[in-house]
């Protein structure tokens, strides 16, 4: 069972190590020390629940409902246009007093935009429910299933929390407009190219 529970774990990272959306959303707001600790939390149960979706049931979502990758794939795309438009724009206004001062967004809308980033993702799916599910067939038994999905949702969890956290070690360079003027234009970079990716894939 321990093999089984590392396994998964390694296999976990070496599938969230990739720049993503929803890394990088997690990355800006541990920078701005806002929600850290709930974004980290909903991320790693988000993916727990997909990890033990795909452990579980593996392949009947993709023969119920054959159509639903593709439609994924175009709403997440829209998603995250729309999301870089707004880093641009934010970019392009360098009004950041808000994001210096007081001013914060909700826990609540915070957590929803976190969510669109999540869920909107086809490629979630397809490592969680398609890959890690798949590799999970591996083992005969449940007992060593279910080691398996406990490294994996184990992983996420650490993950996030290391990024979440660890970001706050920039934020002492962060304190000038320039330098998140320069992080949104990396954002809203990083949030098209996601798209144009999902989209040619």
């Amino acid at each position: 069972m321990t093999q089984a529970f590392v396994t998964g774990f390694i296999t976990l990272m070496s599938l969230i190590l990739a720049v993503g959306a929803q890394n990088v959303f997690i990355l800006r707001q541990g920078i701005l020390r806002r929600h850290v600790l709930p974004l980290c939390l909903f991320a790693a149960a988000s993916d727990a629940f997909l990890i033990w979706t795909g452990v579980i049931g593996f392949g009947i979502l993709a023969q119920m409902a054959p159509g639903i990758t593709r439609l994924m794939t175009w709403g997440g795309a829209l998603f995250l246009c729309a999301y870089g438009v707004l880093r641009f724009r934010a970019a392009y206004l360098g009004d950041y007093r808000l994001e210096l001062g007081e001013g914060r967004q909700s826990l609540k809308k915070t957590l929803m935009t976190l969510a669109g980033f999540t869920f909107l993702n086809p490629h979630v799916y397809l490592d969680t429910i398609g890959l890690i599910g798949a590799v999970s067939a591996q083992y005969n038994a449940d007992s060593l299933r279910y080691a398996f999905a406990t490294g994996a949702s184990f992983g996420s969890l650490v993950f996030f929390c290391v990024l979440g956290f660890c970001a706050r070690l920039l934020a002492p360079i962060m304190g000038s407009s320039k330098a998140w003027r320069l992080l949104d234009i990396l954002v809203g970079m990083t949030m098209w190219t996601i798209a144009a990716l999902l989209l040619s894939s």
